[in-house]
């Protein structure tokens, strides 16, 4: 069971990181915003970089870290995106889909078979969904066309995708390419650092680069999210490496509740209770799709 309490821990660190973010972007765009909490997440990376084990490092493994970072910050910055235009309390329990994607796109090009669990399962997902994005209940096509009109739910459904993609490979890097969690970590950081600091001059060019706003109480926040997003990636890696991606995964979304219910009544969301309703659906409809 350390797995679990691993994985709890995750969960806790990751809502607190995601309430903490919303904070921030109030004031920064997503993408300054990214950048600048990757260049503080790989300095208080370095002390990972004097306990990794170099001999288990080579240059397709690293290849393949490489590849789940470009899917990691595409991912990340979507979900920032979505997190400064969306309540944090509509934003933030969609990332808990992620298992009823996975069970659909298996069923439909893997030909798997759906078990009485996992159809539940995804009525609970699309219940909790629908409670959430619903405007009143005699409106029963609201949801639907918050989907298709809302480009910044767009961004979450991509991120969904693009998060699957990641913690399977995890897994692979793990337990296939014999990194360690403590040099996965490490280099991702490097990874994301650099990335984003490509996309920022692509994106702005030298002269944004240049004219960044340095706020000095934006930059503490920065720090104290920094702290809790190494905190959060680095105990989902060791949860991966003790437990399967999909145990981790259930226990890690548990971070929608806590972010819902505290980063809503912080910001002051609106229909407070009936969208932690949904997140309990919709939680409820992913553990049932992972159960074993």
């Amino acid at each position: 069971m350390q797995w679990f309490f691993i994985a709890l821990l995750s969960s806790f660190l990751s809502a607190f990181a995601a309430i903490t973010q919303k904070k921030v972007l109030f004031n920064r765009g997503p993408l300054e915003f990214s950048f600048l909490l990757s260049i503080v997440n790989l300095l208080f990376s370095i002390p990972f970089f004097f306990f990794i084990d170099y001999g288990t490092i080579h240059s397709y493994n690293l290849f393949i870290l490489f590849i789940k970072s470009i899917i990691g910050v595409s991912a990340f910055l979507c979900v920032m995106t979505a997190l400064k235009n969306l309540q944090i309390s509509n934003a933030l329990p969609l990332l808990a889909l992620t298992p009823g994607f996975v069970a659909v796109f298996a069923f439909i090009f893997l030909g798997e078979s759906l078990k009485t669990t996992e159809v539940i399962g995804l009525i609970s997902l699309i219940a909790g969904t629908y409670i959430l994005e619903s405007k009143n209940l005699k409106e029963i096509l609201s949801p639907l066309n918050v989907f298709l009109k809302s480009k910044y739910h767009h961004y979450v459904i991509l991120a969904l995708l693009l998060f699957t993609a990641s913690s399977i490979m995890d897994k692979l890097l793990l337990i296939k390419l014999n990194l360690t969690p403590i040099s996965l970590t490490a280099f991702q950081h490097l990874f994301f650092a650099l990335l984003f600091l490509m996309i920022y001059l692509l994106y702005g060019g030298v002269k944004k680069f240049e004219h960044i706003n340095f706020n000095k109480k934006d930059l503490w926040w920065i720090v104290l999210i920094s702290i809790l997003t190494i905190g959060y990636r680095y105990t989902q890696i060791v949860s991966i490496s003790l437990a399967s991606v999909a145990l981790t995964l259930a226990v890690k979304r548990t971070s929608v509740l806590w972010a819902t219910i505290i980063g809503g009544k912080i910001f002051k969301d609106s229909n407070l209770l009936k969208k932690t309703i949904a997140v309990l659906f919709i939680l409820l409809g992913a553990v049932l799709i992972l159960k074993d």
